[in-house]
């Protein structure tokens, strides 16, 4: 007897607490990491026999779908894990925390653990619910995609230059398929068509040829746009042990958590600056320039991406398992929670924009058709 499909995957995803602390009740796996990997995998393979019976063959044959609630799964155990490593249950992942990933204990893992737990569950749990009623969920996709990927990319990058590189186990290999899935989770959703609205060409030409100073909203998002520029160059410099005084000042009064040996925040600096940095100077441009197609898309891609970073990184700079050295003091936590806030919102700003009005950005009407409008 197959379930509805939506309620129905609750069922694998809900499996993770009792799996959970079945794990870390069986004592062997203790003293063996190798055999707590093997097992973590044959759960997964478990879970996959599981989706096939409780959603039925024509959800199955959709691969998202199947990766979709197989993330949902891992994504209760780790909030199962932030919520230990809080205090806040106990004997649910002790064993596979210690032996597997000690690198979970830190402020920066649990974060993550958080984000994916509540964030990245309630995007699988709205995706399956809109593929089982045949609907859109390209926007949603793409948000979960930029998430996922800044969120893996600075998690393996910190603990590959971090302080825990020595204690590397097999257990960190279960974390490379992450790399894998968002790339090819983002290939299938680019290539969904999008859901454009029905505006004419009219319309479209009268939005794109509206000239900056007729657009006051767009004017305010150069602005922001621009002080996040400045701010993300500013903080790669930081990292980057800048000599200037208003760097040192900085690195020590007001964010000394860019200082912490664990590397993730230097880690995720350096992608603002090398990558989100030229990026932002791109959504200028899209900005400026009618008709450019690909920022609704990047945008929402950006937003995911930034929202996640911040999110863990505000949360580790103020969280007690960061050592009070490298604690955002007190009195600095207005300005500190004030700037990291607006760096955050500004890119969600950016694609409301484009979602909410697209005309600007959609491609202009073939001159063929106006041609033909002529002569008829």
């Amino acid at each position: 007897m197959q379930l509805p499909a939506v309620p129905g995957v609750l069922a694998p995803s809900l499996l993770a607490i009792p799996v959970a602390f079945g794990v870390n009740s069986a004592t062997a796996l203790a003293d063996s990491p190798l055999a707590l990997v093997l097992t973590e995998l044959l759960v997964l393979i478990i879970l996959f026999f599981i989706i096939f019976f409780v959603t039925g063959v024509s959800h199955f044959q959709n691969p998202l779908f199947c990766v979709f609630v197989v993330l949902s799964f891992i994504s209760v155990v780790d909030l199962i894990v932030s919520l230990e490593e809080d205090g806040f249950i106990s004997g649910f992942m002790e064993v596979y925390v210690r032996e597997g990933e000690p690198y979970l204990r830190t402020a920066h893992g649990i974060m993550i653990c958080y984000w994916d737990g509540i964030v990245h569950y309630g995007l699988y749990l709205a995706m399956i619910a809109a593929i089982g009623h045949r609907r859109s969920y390209r926007s949603l996709g793409l948000f979960w995609l930029g998430s996922l990927l800044m969120s893996i990319v600075v998690f393996l990058l910190g603990n590959l230059l971090g302080k825990y590189s020595s204690d590397l186990s097999p257990g960190f290999l279960l974390n490379l398929p992450y790399l894998l899935i968002p790339i090819w989770a983002g290939m299938k959703l680019f290539q969904q068509p999008k859901v454009l609205p029905g505006l004419s060409p009219e319309k479209i030409a009268e939005e794109q040829g509206k000239r900056l100073y007729r657009r006051p909203l767009d004017v305010l998002l150069l602005l922001l746009l621009l002080l996040t520029a400045a701010f993300t160059f500013f903080r790669g410099m930081v990292v980057l042990d800048c000599p200037a005084d208003s760097c040192f000042e900085y690195g020590y009064q007001q964010e000394p958590y860019l200082r912490d040996p664990v590397a993730y925040p230097k880690v995720q600096m350096l992608i603002y600056l090398f990558y989100f940095l030229p990026f932002l100077f791109l959504c200028i441009y899209g900005l400026l320039l009618p008709g450019c197609s690909w920022l609704p898309d990047w945008s929402l891609v950006f937003a995911g991406a930034v929202a996640q970073a911040q999110f863990s990184h505000v949360g580790s700079s103020l969280h007690g398992r960061t050592p009070f050295p490298y604690q955002t003091p007190e009195d600095a936590w207005g300005s500190f929670l004030l700037s990291n806030l607006l760096y955050a919102l500004v890119p969600q700003l950016l694609a409301l924009r484009c979602l909410l009005c697209p005309a600007f950005f959609l491609p202009s009407a073939p001159a063929s058709s106006h041609f033909s409008k002529k002569h008829q």
